[in-house]
């Protein structure tokens, strides 16, 4: 916990700080990726700081954290070092790494807010950032040590088995250990791929997984878009190998009987595949509504897996809604997913997968109808902000 004299300076400085934020993580950027240049190569997605997302995530999570500290919400905190410590592990981020950061970081809020940051305002937001560090830290080497892995050692080379187009722009791969079996996962999670790219570069990007975890091989699928994702369409194929890390993400099957919720658009769909094998596998009993969005029938992923599986479960109910409607085929909507007349049980849990925007909507959505937001929760896909549209 913080002191009551740092929370008091957070209190006076957060808003300046803040407002500075757009000018700051490109300052703390350029000078961590001229110091280290490996982190850019190696381990931050370099499409994602070219287009100015990455930054974002970086500024979100310690506003986030710094407002937590003057209002503080259990489980809003839970929450946001849940989400960043499974993706620090599934890069295999390590203690080590974090004075880097904090170097580089307090150098550029130094030269960008100039006299305002006194030795008073510096020792405040210091002991924010090691007090978020060191709670970061201490979950991820719990996750480290659940894995059954040493901190940050999650890789491993898997071998293609099968690649199958799932849509025209979507395809995925199923892997197999190339000597060890690969280890087991729980429905929901997502690997981390790491590819070599012509410029030197290793570049990664995580995948949710698709298949049973019962199986003992992994499948995961690819939208074209993107530096990794570009290279796996075009160079990656049956006999090729993979640079893969252990499963981890914290979107997981909430324990009981009530009723679920899955809603996905796009390629969010491939979590809710996930989830979807497990619960057909184990014979879930559960009423589950499964919802998708999608741009047309023609380009949806898995969308013959997607109806397949929900026929398998007696107590789930498929509807879709496709943006371009002339082939949006029979009882699927026209148009973005709306919830207006979709009854939802008070007692529902709601698993959303998709896009920051989509599940902005869906989540707004979902408490007009009175669920409670602990009770809606959400995967997205590349850079996200931590909560998306914050608590009502």
């Amino acid at each position: 916990m913080i002191s009551d004299q740092t929370r008091d300076v957070l209190a006076a400085t957060l808003p300046a700080v803040e407002g500075a934020l757009d000018d700051i993580t490109p300052n703390f950027y350029h000078r961590m990726f001229t110091a280290h240049p490996e982190l850019l190569d190696d381990l931050f997605n370099r499409t994602n700081q070219q287009i100015g997302t990455q930054p974002k995530v970086l500024a979100g999570s310690i506003a986030a954290f710094a407002r937590l500290q003057l209002h503080p919400d259990p489980e809003e905190q839970r929450i946001i070092i849940e989400r960043v410590a499974h993706k620090h592990a599934s890069l295999g981020v390590v203690a080590e790494q974090y004075p880097i950061v904090h170097e580089h970081l307090f150098a550029a809020i130094v030269e960008v807010l100039g006299p305002a940051v006194t030795p008073e305002v510096a020792a405040a937001w210091d002991e924010l950032y090691w007090e978020m560090a060191h709670v970061l830290i201490g979950r991820e080497s719990e996750l480290y040590a659940a894995a059954g892995v040493a901190p940050g050692d999650v890789w491993r080379t898997a071998r293609v088995v099968a690649r199958e187009q799932v849509s025209p722009d979507a395809v995925s791969f199923t892997l197999t250990g190339d000597g060890d079996p690969l280890p087991s996962f729980a429905p929901g999670q997502y690997v981390s791929v790491q590819v070599p790219l012509d410029d030197g570069a290793r570049q990664i990007r995580q995948y949710s997984l698709t298949g049973s975890p019962d199986d003992a091989r992994w499948r995961f699928s690819v939208k074209r878009d993107g530096e990794v994702s570009t290279h796996l369409h075009e160079r990656v194929f049956e006999g090729d190998e993979l640079r893969v890390s252990t499963p981890f993400g914290d979107l997981s099957l909430p324990d009981g009987d009530a009723p679920l919720l899955l809603a996905s658009a796009g390629i969010g769909c491939t979590p809710v595949i996930g989830l979807l094998h497990h619960l057909v596998q184990t014979g879930d009993p559960r009423p589950v509504q499964v919802l998708h969005a999608d741009r047309s029938r023609s380009r949806q992923p898995h969308r013959g897996e997607l109806a397949e599986l929900v026929g398998q479960l007696p107590t789930a109910t498929l509807q879709q809604w496709y943006e371009n409607g002339y082939d949006a085929g029979d009882g699927a909507r026209v148009g973005q997913m709306s919830l207006d007349e979709i009854s939802i049980d008070p007692a529902t849990v709601a698993l959303l997968c998709g896009p920051a925007g989509f599940l902005s909507s869906v989540r707004g959505a979902l408490l007009d109808k009175d669920l409670p937001e602990d009770r809606i929760h959400y995967e997205t896909f590349g850079p996200e902000l931590i909560r998306v549209g914050g608590r009502k």
